[in-house]
């Protein structure tokens, strides 16, 4: 049997994971065990706060989309979510793609408060739009890069054929991969959190993919579709997630068990547990090309990426070119986004970056990001509408 190594990078980066989380950790336990040692936590009160945390954690209700729409058009892979507040409106609209890691599309208008849509019409675009992914099922298991790109196609065609593409993390890798297809229909292009040159920075994904698959053999993800008839589970993700940041996991938790008789505390944990933990099932196909073709070979960025039999040339994008990125996202560092200004036709002055101060998620439905980066962000693209 072959021994396996990790690279230098992972364990670099995972020491420094490592010593972050436990910080964390240690500090959210002290917040609780302080007030249990000093005596302003009685042991009846304790247990009724348990009873109330164990409640909490264990209720859970599907997540909402927090904005009105109409549902526009579907498809068994996906909806389209039209949040338009006027029909006599000629504007290009913005069409919003969604990440799709195992969770539902609605982090995008995550809560009334914590909406990139909402954000998107309080700047002044009049026609928003957004793809919902669907969980795979048995019909769609087989599901492929072009069926999803036939989507997004048909989406553009039936809001009128030209639109502000806005992708979020795996939203935004095919926002880019639809635009070097289909330049003509793009009037600008906007990415947040989404891998262009997927080995850049500090790729934790990908070194994690030198160790579960050695010498590029897939047979541990080939294997892990196969066992689940032909689908990557979302719970298989999301125990990824956790596995990257496990003391953020815990620290949630007793965090809640701090403020367990807050209303409004306990409120936001429920908001965001029914998203988190709500996983629906990616195409075992389609899953399968991610991690060989972008993951494992970076064909985006090497020019050899192939769709329907054409090539990805992504100095085809010429439109402008907005990147959004966290400081301290681990899961898509900064360079793996900005990447894309290295290969797109665009011009420099048509080329625009902003990074927050936050992490991967926060940059979806962080307060700072909305109201610092996304307002501002949304506001340009209606001037340009």
């Amino acid at each position: 049997m072959r021994a396996t190594t990790c690279p230098p990078g992972i364990v670099d980066a995972t020491v420094d994971q490592a010593f972050g989380q436990f910080e964390t950790l240690v500090r959210g336990a002290s917040d609780y065990f302080t007030d249990v040692v000093s005596g302003r936590t009685t042991p009846l009160r304790l247990g009724l706060d348990l009873v109330s945390w164990a409640k909490t954690v264990a209720r859970r209700e599907p997540p909402r989309w927090a904005t009105e729409n109409t549902v526009l058009a579907e498809w068994p892979i996906a909806r389209l979510r039209d949040f338009t507040r006027s029909s006599a409106n000629t504007a290009v609209p913005m069409l919003l793609l969604p990440p799709q890691a195992g969770h539902d599309s609605c982090i995008v208008d995550y809560d009334p408060l914590q909406s990139q849509i909402r954000t998107a019409l309080d700047s002044g675009l009049t026609r928003v739009l957004s793809l919902d992914w669907i969980g795979a099922t048995a019909e769609t298991k087989n599901a492929s890069i072009e069926d999803y790109i036939a989507v997004v196609d048909e989406a553009v065609a039936l809001v009128g054929g030209r639109v502000h593409l806005v992708g979020d993390c795996q939203g935004g890798w095919l926002a880019v991969i639809y635009a070097a297809l289909h330049p003509e229909t793009i009037e600008t292009l906007t990415i947040a959190g989404a891998p262009v040159d997927f080995h850049a920075g500090e790729p934790l994904i990908h070194n994690w993919m030198q160790v579960l698959s050695p010498l590029g053999d897939l047979a541990f993800y080939r294997a892990v579709v196969e066992a689940n008839g032909g689908v990557l589970p979302g719970r298989f993700l999301l125990a990824g997630f956790v596995a990257m940041q496990p003391a953020n996991e815990l620290d949630r938790q007793l965090q809640l068990l701090l403020h367990i008789g807050e209303p409004r505390h306990v409120s936001r944990y429920r908001t965001f547990e029914n998203w988190f933990q709500h996983t629906q099932p990616i195409p075992g196909a389609f899953y399968l090309w991610i991690v060989e073709k972008l993951f494992q070979n970076n064909e985006l960025v090497a020019g050899t990426l192939q769709v329907a039999g054409n090539t990805v040339d992504l100095a085809r994008i010429t439109c402008p070119v907005y990147l959004l990125a966290g400081a301290t996202d681990h899961i898509t560092p900064p360079p793996q986004v900005f990447a894309l200004a290295d290969y797109v036709g665009t011009g420099p002055a048509d080329i625009h970056r902003r990074q927050t101060t936050g992490g991967h998620l926060g940059l979806f439905m962080g307060h700072q990001a909305l109201r610092e980066h996304w307002r501002p962000l949304f506001a340009e693209l209606a001037a340009r509408s």
